[in-house]
């Protein structure tokens, strides 16, 4: 069953808080699935319910990109088979026992796979796999700083889960751990020399993949209600185009070396700015375009993850094309049991192929143009 408050409308003018606009519809859903198992009519009630708050004046908002709600039948096939997997290789703690699974910004990104797809988190299938990983998620926090796991990748990752489940996912203890979370981001930054980030809280240096991700968490953490300043966002904005070559590509600490990887997060952090006009991002999103065909040999699930969001924010028509590949790609390398191949675990290669797939549904604030 999908949860119709996932995919959230805007908030008011002015309005800091989304939760109370979140948290309404959900025991009409709770109450709905009470009355009726049937999933045929589950999805018919909640395409209406999506048509009728896309009637109010007031809340509205297009889905863009897309004519109407049809789902890729492919990408719905795989999402299902992998989230599956990740339900039922997830232990009692709320982790994964791969290599990787237990940290909390791999947990982070499973729980943002499930919430992507629009899962109920109070009565659906997957209901007690998202509050479990929550749970974990917020039993890793340092409650004296805010520091979650033991670097600042896992730690943007666990953040914009909370994000992401603030308002949806009845849990009181969210709301502190999140805003806590995001003080510890940026007073992070305003220690680092570059206005930027690196791998721990008290890092000196930067680089672009660190940076990109506080970035986009902020962004989440903003669709939150929480207050972000603009002078961070600028900051981080200013240290990654720093990092971008003259062909449009960015570098991993300098513009030199540039990678689509790195380049897909440059260009995904300008779009969520709303800086599609900026100096550079026009030959950013051509590189990019240059090299739909590129395969990350060590983050490939990393990269995916990037691409589709950043092509999705930045061209209908290539995000479409990649898309289109990028579905019949995960389709023909998922394992039997749902999971997908790679060196980085499976539950971190799961989340992150389904993620990348997670932009033919929408249900997520930050895929919102």
């Amino acid at each position: 069953m999908k949860c119709v408050a996932c995919r959230r409308p805007p908030a008011p003018p002015g309005r800091k808080s989304r939760a109370s606009s979140r948290k309404p519809s959900m025991p009409i859903i709770a109450a709905w699935k009470r009355n009726s198992n049937d999933r045929q009519t589950m999805r018919i009630f909640h395409h209406f319910v999506i048509l009728l708050a896309m009637a109010s004046a007031a809340w509205a908002q297009d889905l863009p990109g897309r004519k109407d709600d049809a789902i890729p039948a492919q990408a719905e096939l795989v999402y299902e088979k992998g989230l599956k997997f990740l339900a039922s290789t997830q232990n009692e703690k709320g982790a994964w026992n791969d290599s990787v699974g237990a940290e909390p910004g791999v947990v982070g990104l499973c729980v943002a796979a499930f919430l992507a797809h629009g899962e109920d988190p109070v009565n659906g299938p997957y209901a007690k796999h998202i509050r479990s990983g929550i749970d974990y998620i917020l039993s890793q926090q340092n409650l004296k700083n805010g520091y979650i796991g033991s670097s600042m990748y896992n730690h943007a990752f666990a953040t914009k889960a909370l994000a992401e489940a603030y308002g949806v996912v009845d849990n009181p203890k969210i709301a502190p751990a999140l805003k806590l979370a995001v003080e510890l981001i940026l007073s992070s930054q305003k220690r680092n020399r570059f206005g930027a980030w690196r791998y721990t809280p008290d890092s000196r240096d930067a680089d672009t993949t660190v940076t990109g991700c506080q970035l986009v968490t902020l962004f989440a953490a903003r669709n939150a209600g929480l207050a972000v300043p603009d002078e961070a966002i600028r900051k981080g904005l200013a240290y990654l185009n720093n990092n971008r070559g003259s062909e449009g590509s960015y570098g991993y600490t300098s513009a030199s070396g540039g990678k689509p990887t790195l380049t897909a997060i440059g260009v995904l952090c300008l779009a969520l700015a709303k800086e599609q006009d900026s100096k550079g991002y026009q030959a950013s999103l051509e590189y990019l375009k240059k090299n739909l065909d590129y395969r990350d040999r060590y983050y490939p699930y990393y990269y995916e993850y990037y691409m589709a969001q950043a092509l999705f924010h930045a061209d209908d028509e290539t995000w479409r094309e990649w898309n289109a590949r990028n579905i019949r790609y995960l389709a023909t390398i998922q394992s039997s049991d749902g999971s997908f191949p790679g060196n980085q675990g499976p539950s971190f290669n799961t989340a992150g192929a389904l993620l990348s797939l997670a932009l033919n549904y929408r249900y997520l604030p930050i895929y919102e143009k």
